[in-house]
């Protein structure tokens, strides 16, 4: 009873007020319109870096690959095959749809689409996954060859670029306000920040995105009838108010986008694996989920789910031990004689505030006093990018290649080279992480990816947490729209309005 009351306490939200709102016409003016808390910042997918202009990207442009359920790469706009340890040949498809400016999507378009990430002037943050291309040969209108320096399994995970008309790109054209794809949709206008109107092509259906960062407010203009979709960016008590509407439909589904508390390896406490196992063992990830996120997610142990190709299905969960979380920290020196301090470092966004008072109200009890530091998005991340931390908590979003594991945890990735910001160093790690990139087979791939993520669920250099639920709230006559488990906005290729 005492962990029910712990929690609900940081759930009130200020929804009382919005049960009067009125009701309007879904489709007033023949447009769709999607609320969404961020704009898209770039729709360049060569240069897009945040996840709204990625998942508008998505619409916009075709890709020569796509992902099946558990996330291997899959024909997009192009058949693959690999014709030696380091050459892939793609071929486009028959049927592809043209650009939006009417041109046909051919293999120079693809190929200089790459050479552009590749050229350090485009500042294209792929450039480095893509630098093992040693050459790019076009070898017709549907044919083109990727040369490799040297052998990567993994290169169709990094032919997911959305594909761009040479002509533009030697025009240096505009791409980040007047994109230029093959996708489903494509951009009507753009009049003003905060709004953006995407048309899809085979029907003509207008949908706008209008951003609304407040959640009420979005809820709001749900109600009344101003927007007619919402998707995520809720806090689960007012996802839990508009179950109740009678004039909205929420629908939940499983998510994969990835959780977790992450720990500073070379702070003297944080480094010590005993202070990191007693953390562990003393968040309640099932109270957590159960009373602040209302059920809205599921436990995760690491960072692939364990429906991924490469996913640990094994891996038993930390368990909430107080009594062995206090034993671990007395191990490590810590006690009432020299009470453990740590700060925890988190974004201003009230949701993960609350969060944030939950773990330290946790750790708590076992004698951890947690000093919270909420900063402005880019002050926070800024300080995670530089090593000024002890502990924090973030999201990967979208991730489906094991790259990631390359990315976030080879010591040879420590910023700003790459992600590895819990300047986590294990030789073994190394080991699995360049044995699994250089295997070809994919079973003994798997095998080696499932090892590593053993060592790390030991060696903590992330505490897993969990995958969030993907909603959608929409008004009555809304239909047609498939929740992604990454939190994509595909369904809008096929949504429709009554």
């Amino acid at each position: 009873m005492h962990r029910r009351r712990l929690l609900t306490g940081f759930a009130a939200a200020p929804i009382a007020a919005l049960a009067g709102c009125s009701r309007r016409d879904p489709s007033a003016g023949g447009v769709l319109r999607f609320a969404i808390a961020n704009e898209p910042r770039n729709l360049d997918p060569r240069r897009a870096t945040d996840a709204v202009s990625e998942r508008v990207n998505r619409l916009l442009y075709a890709r020569l690959v796509e992902y099946d359920a558990a996330s291997r790469p899959v024909p997009g706009i192009a058949d693959f095959e690999q014709l030696s340890p380091t050459r892939w040949r793609f071929r486009l498809r028959d049927n592809i749809a043209p650009f939006s400016d009417g041109s046909p999507v051919r293999a120079a378009d693809v190929a200089a689409t790459y050479a552009s990430v590749l050229d350090p002037a485009t500042a294209s943050h792929h450039r480095g996954v893509l630098a093992v291309i040693a050459r790019i040969d076009v070898l017709d209108d549907r044919s083109v060859d990727f040369e490799l320096e040297a052998p990567e399994p993994l290169f169709p995970y990094h032919a997911g670029l959305g594909i761009q008309p040479a002509r533009l790109i030697g025009n240096d054209h505009g791409f980040q306000r007047e994109p230029a794809g093959s996708g489903p949709l494509v951009l009507a206008h753009w009049p003003e920040p905060g709004r953006i109107a995407l048309r899809r092509r085979r029907d003509g259906q207008v949908l706008e995105l209008v951003t609304v960062k407040d959640p009420n407010v979005r809820i709001m203009k749900l109600l009344r009838g101003e927007v007619q979709m919402l998707q995520n960016d809720l806090p689960p008590e007012l996802v839990g108010y508009l179950a109740r509407r009678p004039e909205v439909r929420v629908e939940r589904a499983g998510g994969v986008n990835f959780s977790y508390l992450g720990f500073n390896l070379a702070d003297p406490a944080t480094g010590d694996l005993r202070v990191r196992r007693a953390v562990a063992h003393a968040v309640d990830r099932g109270a957590i989920l159960r009373w602040l996120f209302q059920g809205n997610g599921r436990p995760a142990e690491a960072l692939f789910p364990p429906e991924h190709w490469a996913g640990a299905a094994d891996l038993a969960a930390h368990r909430f031990d107080p009594a062995l979380a206090r034993r671990l920290l007395a191990e490590a020196g810590y006690g009432p004689a020299r009470p453990l301090v740590l700060s925890f470092k988190t974004s201003s966004d009230p949701f993960r505030l609350r969060f944030a008072t939950v773990i330290q109200a946790q750790l708590a009890r076992i004698g951890v006093e947690v000093r919270v530091q909420s900063f402005d998005w880019g002050t926070f991340f800024g300080d995670i990018k530089a090593g000024r931390f002890q502990l924090y908590s973030l999201t990967w979003v979208g991730i489906r290649s094991p790259d990631i594991f390359r990315y976030a945890f080879h010591s040879g990735a420590l910023p700003p080279e790459g992600a590895n910001r819990g300047r986590y160093v294990s030789s073994d790690a190394d080991a699995l992480i360049d044995a699994a990139a250089a295997a070809s087979d994919p079973a003994r791939q798997a095998a080696l990816y499932r090892a590593l993520q053993h060592l790390l669920h030991q060696d903590l250099p992330y505490l897993p947490l969990w995958f969030e639920d993907q909603v959608l709230a929409t008004r009555d006559g809304v239909a047609g729209y498939a929740l992604a488990p990454d939190g994509a906005y595909d369904g809008l290729a096929t949504v429709e309005v009554g």
